[in-house]
């Protein structure tokens, strides 16, 4: 289905105020990058440059490749992660780190969401996050169908975003969907990275055409970076400015309207039937045959920046709205740097949780539950009759039991760092904090993998064939350890880069608590300065409580291998303290990770 300009038509004659806030400037002086190299020296990467902009413009971004155009968007979005020189200003006054991502969003090259998501989820949860709560359902449903109409995606509105694992929308559609949520959040700034790479021809130019229309109507400011567009998409931009490269530097700011006639003003016309942006872009490339970068950047220098550098400071002088003002503009707005509170935040990311954890098979029954299943049936059969063994051959069944559980907790390692990917784009955007995210995970995943768990634990359980009074006492530790690895391998996902680093971490920490645990290797046979391992072994004090347990009343052959495993009465509630303070270490440890690592790097 094609973009609906009639959809957009009608936002510019709704309440705007469902949509943006007050009209934003732009102001940037001496903005610069460069690199250090190796030898010590820097490389120049984007030259310092100025210019300003006005809100309801939509600016073209355009240059060869290697021109800084993509890092200058980044440094006027507040998205550039490295230092830079210069400074920019929204109506005049200097950014603030905290409220600038309130009245600004960033639409990168990579459309990132859950694949089973639908479009309408996806849209309505950026507007539930970014804007006041509406006041009831059909006046927050109204702007989401107006926006899914104007992007041509009523059709598609509840099929799912899609990816490796279950057919959904097209590459086009998804691109729409990225923008359709930047504009639900009422942002008075928009960026965007190439948001037309991967699309037609066609579904490009209505691409555009929505982005003028949603400028124009709702007072937005949209700086696009794009590459080479047709004549008919070029002539929708108010403004373009054009970079070359090796370093990047200005060779025309200003309407795209003048930009023909300012480039034959140069020496340099346009030929006949040939696109002007792809002309642009010979003439600015460094090495091509009609290469002219040289020329162009002096031109600039002598004839635009003058006039430039004189807007600059008119915008530098004029002071407009702060954006705190421009927050309170909004009725029912609050200030800070997330536009809804921690519950508002955790119940949009539990319900989002619940939705796409119940429509994935793979993570509801596959590794929840049938994995935990088939896994303890099979090895459960293998121990069969193992309850009414000697006590030595009952501890070789508990210590397989504990490894299992282990073992299985390691399966959603992927799971966690595929969402972690979500999480830290998202909260690049402002849309909520790590917190609600990591409880509304904890919600569904924690339940969700005990009850895996607990069903292993029973069926193994009743394989081997122990007495049902000692059901409580293995239960319990089983469980407990459970926790452990649980809330240990959160943290591993939360600190490795990718699902290999992940194993490569879990896997050593792992093999020390399975061998530290008096059944392969004893506190007592253990080298002096690796006895401390034993203190905080889960699988250590699991086995020995439980192995504890079934010892009583036992025969001296029992007690003997409760003497050789050097196993200790009365340390069931230092284990308890010990491991409980593990899992609540762990959670905050995991928290930390996602929010200080694996930032958005730019």
């Amino acid at each position: 289905m094609p973009l609906s300009m009639e959809a957009l038509n009608d936002i510019s004659k709704a309440d705007s105020a469902r949509f943006a806030r007050a009209g934003a400037s732009l102001t940037f002086k001496d903005l610069g990058f460069a690199v250090p190299l190796s030898s010590g020296e820097t490389k120049s990467i984007l030259e310092p440059c100025s210019g300003h902009f006005e809100p309801g413009e939509l600016v073209a971004l355009m240059g060869p490749s290697g021109c800084g155009k993509s890092t200058l968007l980044d440094m006027l979005a507040m998205k550039k992660t490295s230092v830079y020189s210069g400074e920019v200003l929204v109506n005049g006054h200097t950014r603030d780190a905290r409220s600038f991502p309130r009245i600004a969003v960033y639409v990168g090259q990579e459309d990132v969401m859950p694949e089973y998501w639908t479009v309408r989820e996806a849209v309505k949860f950026n507007a539930a996050l970014k804007t006041r709560r509406p006041k009831t359902k059909i006046e927050g449903e109204a702007p989401v169908d107006l926006l899914l109409a104007a992007f041509g995606l009523a059709s598609v509105a509840d099929t799912y975003i899609g990816g490796s694992s279950v057919r959904g929308i097209s590459g086009g559609q998804r691109r729409r969907v990225t923008l359709a949520r930047g504009v639900a959040a009422q942002a008075s700034l928009m960026f965007c990275d190439e948001p037309t790479s991967g699309l037609s021809a066609t579904d490009a130019e209505l691409c555009v055409k929505a982005l003028r229309t949603i400028a124009k109507a709702l007072n937005v400011l949209i700086v696009v970076v794009i590459h080479q567009p047709r004549v008919e998409v070029a002539q929708m931009f108010d403004q373009l400015v054009l970079l070359t490269a090796n370093p990047g530097r200005m060779c025309y700011m200003g309407p795209m309207a003048q930009a023909v006639s300012y480039i034959e003003s140069c020496g340099r016309p346009v030929p006949e039937h040939v696109n002007p942006t792809d002309y642009f872009l010979d003439i600015v490339t460094p090495g091509l045959r009609l290469d002219a970068s040289d020329h162009f950047a002096a031109m600039f220098k002598q004839h635009l920046e003058p006039q430039i550098l004189s807007k600059v400071e008119w915008g530098l002088e004029t002071k407009g709205l702060t954006i705190e003002e421009m927050l309170l503009a909004q009725p029912g707005a609050r200030l800070g740097h997330y536009a809804v509170p921690f519950h508002k935040q955790f119940q949009q990311l539990l319900r989002r949780k619940l939705a796409i954890t119940l429509r994935n098979p793979l993570a509801l029954v596959g590794i929840g539950l049938m994995l935990p299943v088939v896994f303890g049936t099979f090895v459960g059969a293998m121990f069969t009759g193992f309850g009414h063994q000697p006590l030595l051959k009952q501890m070789g069944f508990v210590f397989i039991l504990i490894t299992v559980l282990g073992l299985g907790g390691m399966q959603l390692m992927p799971i966690l760092i595929e969402e972690r990917r979500f999480l830290k784009h998202e909260t690049s955007e402002a849309l909520y904090a790590e917190g609600p995210s990591v409880l509304a995970s904890f919600c569904v995943d924690v339940p969700l993998a005990s009850m895996g768990a607990a069903l292993e634990i029973l069926i193994m359980f009743y394989f081997a064939g122990f007495d049902w009074e000692h059901l409580g006492c293995v239960f319990f530790w089983c469980m407990l350890v459970f926790f452990v690895y649980d809330s240990l391998f959160g943290f591993v996902a939360a600190v490795a880069a990718d699902g290999q680093q992940a194993q490569a971490l879990a896997t050593p920490i792992l093999a020390i608590f399975l061998l530290c645990n008096g059944f392969i290797v004893s506190k007592a046979s253990a080298p002096a300065y690796l006895q401390w391992i034993f203190t905080i072994s889960p699988n250590g004090y699991a086995l020995q409580s439980i192995t504890l347990n079934l010892a009583k009343g036992g025969d001296a052959a029992a007690q003997n291998v409760v003497a050789r495993a050097g196993y200790v009465v009365g340390e069931e509630g230092k284990g308890v303290t010990t491991l409980v303070s593990m899992i609540v270490v762990m959670r905050l440890l995991q928290l930390a990770a996602l929010k200080f690592l694996h930032k958005v790097q730019k």
